[in-house]
């Protein structure tokens, strides 16, 4: 760094220079803002060289320099803006060959003939002086206070598009601080609608998946939960809160919590979903803004040579029966979704799971995914592809579902998608409840058999 001669130094330079790279000026490229300013100020003046100036620690850099198009900067020992920012006033040198102040300095003494200069420093709204807006001539020449009254509202106009940057980028860094939490709230905020873990159910097999979609915010609606309730009793529950947003996936946490809450005190899915809505409609009183959500929720017993499956739906695409024979069948009555109406009526059905039979839950962003040409994979397409998986494990079926849909789609889903596939082993027959004592360090003769009676 060049020695600068100490009369030159600001006594609060290392302040001042930390306000200097506060603004983030220093070598940004030309800006049109400030060229009309010191284009406006030469004009005004009747001069041919006006520039804005920033005074760095050892040189003066110039943000826009009209009439001096090769120069960009020089160094600070040897500009005379180095001296107007010692002061708050304006600087003004009306015959440089004459002044005592400027008799030895290069620009005066030297080729460039510096004759006349007025400056006025860049002041922030704390009280640092940044550099200058100044007028220069080859020629001395007089000033009058209209003149600098002018030189001082053109300095302001400079300071204020250098305000308006900087808050620009604050805002830009404050835009960008906020999404990057937003986005780890999301991830945070979808984990908590997914179970921390594979589900596991003794005696059956199952197979879960979970796709966000492309559109929109990472976080969305769709969510599944499989719990145990008793020793041979697990709830299994998947639904779709409508839209993207912290909202719907407030709505769809609010929803898998309470039908855990309630199905400890009631058997029947029904009256389990019916508890649920009331809750929903409470909450949209009071903050969700007339959410809904569509869900499944189903109750699983293993029998002797299988399982049963109690269910009841609520506005959601309704559950396939996938038999190990290749029929298809969709199961339930879709009714009416949680949160919208008061007298919703969810039905529940039994139905028995047998050796190779397996049963799919699935939200709409498998039916709705959507070709090049804009058709929906459909119910249609759903049944077709579950009919050549009808022979496979859980875990193919899922995955087989998922990219028969995928396939249709180009390879991209547009809403989320969630999938549980429940399927009884192939080898069932020997002894499922066996399977579960030993999983779960129960007898088999107290396994808890809650609910309907078997076979009904």
């Amino acid at each position: 760094m060049t020695a600068l001669v100490g009369s030159l130094i600001p006594p609060d330079e290392d302040a001042r220079i930390e306000v200097v790279r506060r603004y983030e000026i220093l070598d940004t490229p030309p800006d049109g803002a400030f060229d009309r300013i010191t284009s406006l100020a030469a004009r005004l003046f009747g001069v041919p060289i006006a520039i804005v100036s920033v005074v760095d620690t050892d040189r003066i850099w110039f943000k826009s320099h009209h009439g001096l198009p090769e120069v960009s900067e020089i160094g600070r020992e040897a500009g005379l803006c180095a001296s107007a920012i010692l002061d708050m006033g304006p600087r003004i040198v009306n015959d440089a060959v004459r002044d005592p102040r400027t008799l030895a300095n290069p620009l005066v003494a030297g080729s460039f003939g510096l004759r006349f200069y007025a400056g006025v420093p860049l002041t922030t709204h704390d009280g640092y002086n940044l550099g200058t807006l100044c007028v220069i001539d080859y020629e001395p020449r007089e000033v009058t206070a209209a003149e600098m009254t002018t030189l001082r509202d053109l300095a302001a106009l400079v300071m204020d598009e250098l305000e308006l940057r900087l808050a620009g980028r604050r805002t830009i860094a404050r835009e960008e601080r906020l999404r990057h939490e937003a986005e780890e709230l999301a991830e945070a905020l979808q984990a908590s609608l997914l179970p921390p873990l594979s589900p596991e159910l003794p005696g059956m097999e199952i197979a879960t998946r979970y796709l966000a979609g492309e559109q929109g915010l990472k976080v969305g609606g769709d969510f599944f939960d499989v719990f145990r309730l008793a020793s041979n009793d697990w709830g299994i529950v998947l639904g779709d809160a409508c839209g993207k947003g912290a909202r719907p996936a407030s709505l769809a946490a609010l929803v898998r919590w309470t039908i855990r809450a309630s199905s400890v005190r009631r058997f029947k899915p029904s009256e389990v979903l019916r508890e649920v809505n009331a809750a929903l409609l409470a909450n949209n009183e009071a903050d969700l803004d007339g959410h809904f959500c569509s869900a499944v929720f189903s109750r699983l017993e293993l029998d002797t040579c299988g399982a049963w499956l109690t269910l009841a739906t609520a506005g959601h695409p309704l559950p396939v029966l996938v038999r190990r024979t290749g029929t298809v069948e969709f199961r339930g009555h879709s009714g009416l979704p949680l949160g919208m109406f008061e007298a919703i009526e969810p039905v529940d059905e039994r139905i028995g799971l047998g050796p190779g039979d397996a049963l799919v839950l699935y939200t709409d962003g498998i039916t709705e995914a959507r070709d090049d040409q804009g058709r929906t994979f459909g119910e249609q397409r759903l049944r077709a592809a579950l009919e050549a998986l009808s022979a496979m494990p859980a875990e193919a079926i899922a995955d087989g579902l998922v990219d028969s849909a995928r396939q249709f789609s180009g390879e991209r889903f547009g809403d989320d998608v969630a999938v549980v596939v429940v399927r009884v082993p192939d080898d069932a027959g020997a002894e499922p409840l066996a399977r579960v004592s030993a999983a779960t360090g129960v007898a088999v003769d107290q396994l808890e058999l809650p609910g309907y009676a078997h076979g009904s």
